[in-house]
């Protein structure tokens, strides 16, 4: 039996040099998880009982060591780390793998890919911009020109709101007004509005004061005709009280484009909180709804997944959310290569969330996952294997002495 318990010590200790030298040859692969080889002994059943003496050693397993590799940051937004549980989730060509290595980009058809080409998948953005969770699909970013939005489209009280305050001082106007005699009205700015088409608009404001607490407010659009006057009144402490809205200093635009979008250019001018105070004249905030075409220009990947779109026109866009999957048992997963996993029965069903869910954990955009392998315990672990080899090698030469001992004898 000596040749067989050496033999066995042989083939064993070979095995787990094989995975250490895949441990080490993989210590700069993103994403790698190394592996341990398990070690059973073997014993012999004997008909009489007895006391037992093992036959050797046999490899019970290759497990493998999903520990947390170490992040290292990089300049690409979609290189993505996993800091946690869990996997990607990818698709080649219908068929599902699962992967450490969050190395993406963007192929030549807009689907978000590792290096080998496989897409990765997740919950995508319906025409409303919102991500709603359903089945995981193929990521795709789409890199059309967004669409411009109009002022005053985004539904009831859109439009235009500034902030501002009229010199309660300001002397009383008689004259008419004329949007080119600057004596005829007190204060004057202007805002930027967008019509259907994304082009700007420039819409100047004419404030003239026609009694103490009284103004009258004129609008106009790129310079042409000015409109009607829209009364503006504040109490004795200087808070607006007309137009009354609701709310109180709503005004109503409407202009004509000659851009070929459509005329008129309707929109709400909201005053609301502007003041008449003892001060000079300044305006305090200004927005509007609406904006002009854009071009995506980057891409972000937040904490839980959410990839957002950033265009040219300063607006942003959720465009899709990744998902992870974890298991029930790990080690179960068959290891398929090109640093893929593949479910099996062991492994049991994905567990398929949102990044920062349950067990998952979160993801870090611009950064990557080192292999996990300890280089210095691996070369240890070398040295001690390969003792063993030789320990197991010199059992087989001293049962060959002892064999070529007992052939000599007379």
């Amino acid at each position: 039996m000596g040749f067989q318990h050496g033999l066995s010590g042989l083939n064993a200790a070979s095995r787990s040099l094989d995975s250490i030298g895949n441990n080490i040859a993989n210590s700069g692969t993103v994403g790698f998880k190394s592996a341990a080889t398990l070690f059973a002994d073997v014993f012999a059943s004997t008909l009489g009982g007895g006391n037992q003496v093992g036959i050797g050693v046999s490899v019970a397993g290759i497990s493998q060591q999903f520990t947390q590799g170490n992040m290292t940051t990089t300049s690409n937004p979609l290189d993505i780390a996993i800091n946690g549980q869990g996997m990607f989730r990818l698709s080649n060509s219908g068929a599902t793998t699962y992967t450490r290595n969050g190395q993406f980009n963007i192929d030549k058809n807009g689907y978000v890919v590792n290096p080998s080409g496989y897409r990765l998948t997740g919950y995508l953005a319906n025409a409303a911009n919102i991500i709603v969770p359903s089945t995981p699909a193929e990521i795709f970013i789409n890199t059309a020109d967004l669409q411009p939005l109009p002022t005053g489209n985004t539904g009831a009280g859109g439009g235009a709101k500034i902030g501002l305050n009229l010199d309660s001082r300001a002397t009383v106007i008689a004259a008419p007004f004329s949007v080119t005699d600057p004596t005829t009205y007190n204060s004057s700015t202007s805002i930027t509005v967008f019509d259907s088409l994304g082009n700007s608009h420039s819409m100047s404001m004419f404030f003239k004061k026609t009694a103490a607490n009284s103004w009258g407010l004129y609008t106009n659009l790129n310079g042409g005709a000015a409109s009607a006057a829209t009364p503006l009144t504040f109490n004795s402490t200087g808070a607006m009280t007309a137009p009354a809205g609701p709310p109180i200093g709503l005004v109503p635009q409407s202009h004509v484009v000659t851009t070929g979008a459509t005329t008129p250019l309707v929109f709400n001018l909201n005053l609301t909180g502007s003041t008449q105070y003892g001060n000079i004249f300044g305006v305090n905030s200004v927005s509007q709804d609406g904006y002009t075409s854009g071009r995506l220009s980057g891409l972000s990947v937040a904490a839980d997944g959410t990839i957002q779109g950033r265009y040219s026109n300063a607006q942003k866009r959720d465009l899709a959310q990744v998902v992870l999957a974890n298991f029930s048992n790990p080690n179960g997963l068959t290891s398929l290569g090109d640093n893929q996993w593949g479910e099996t029965t062991e492994s049991g069903q994905s567990l398929v969330g949102v990044p920062g869910s349950g067990s998952l954990g979160v993801l870090q955009s611009a950064a990557i996952e080192e292999s996990n392998t300890d280089l210095t315990a691996e070369l240890v672990n070398m040295i001690t294997q390969q003792r063993a080899y030789q320990a197991n090698a010199q059992t087989i030469k001293t049962q060959d002495q002892i064999l070529q001992t007992l052939v000599n004898l007379r």
